[in-house]
């Protein structure tokens, strides 16, 4: 008999800080205001209660803008975003955020809970923090 599998959480192992910006802002001012760089992402805030978030990727970025050799003082966070987003609820076992982000071909998405984002969820919080130990024991926590 193998041992009990323990369910690792969205929860357990999403970024809790990240940065939340308008879309009316120009691309450079999003970034300059960007303190959580490690995401790799930034959450477009809602304009109002019937609007959705919206997601920036610094990958967004230098395909939509540095590639295309627009000005990104001259480029506003709407323009290049993706909206409405695909959320990640914090309960999912983490199995099923793996393979959610595979079939919708996303490298992070944020974690939302009653309406509004509490994290960012990417493939690295997943393997690191999910199925790595790293508080010393070096185990598995997923079999």
């Amino acid at each position: 008999m193998s041992p009990e599998r323990k369910v690792v959480r969205v929860r357990d192992v999403m970024k809790k800080e990240f940065d939340m910006v308008d879309g009316k802002m120009t691309v450079m001012e999003a970034l300059r205001t960007m303190k959580h760089v490690e995401t790799k992402t930034l959450v477009v805030n809602k304009r109002h209660d019937d609007d959705e978030y919206g997601i920036l990727l610094i990958s967004d970025i230098a395909k939509k803008v540095l590639a295309k050799d627009r000005s990104p003082e001259r480029t506003n966070v709407y323009e290049i975003m993706s909206k409405p987003l695909l959320p990640i609820d914090p309960k999912m076992d983490i199995r099923y955020c793996a393979r959610f982000l595979e079939r919708f071909g996303l490298s992070r998405a944020p974690v939302i809970e009653n309406g509004k984002v509490i994290g960012i969820v990417s493939f690295t919080d997943l393997v690191l923090h999910g199925l790595v130990d790293f508080n010393g024991s070096g185990k598995n926590q997923v079999d």
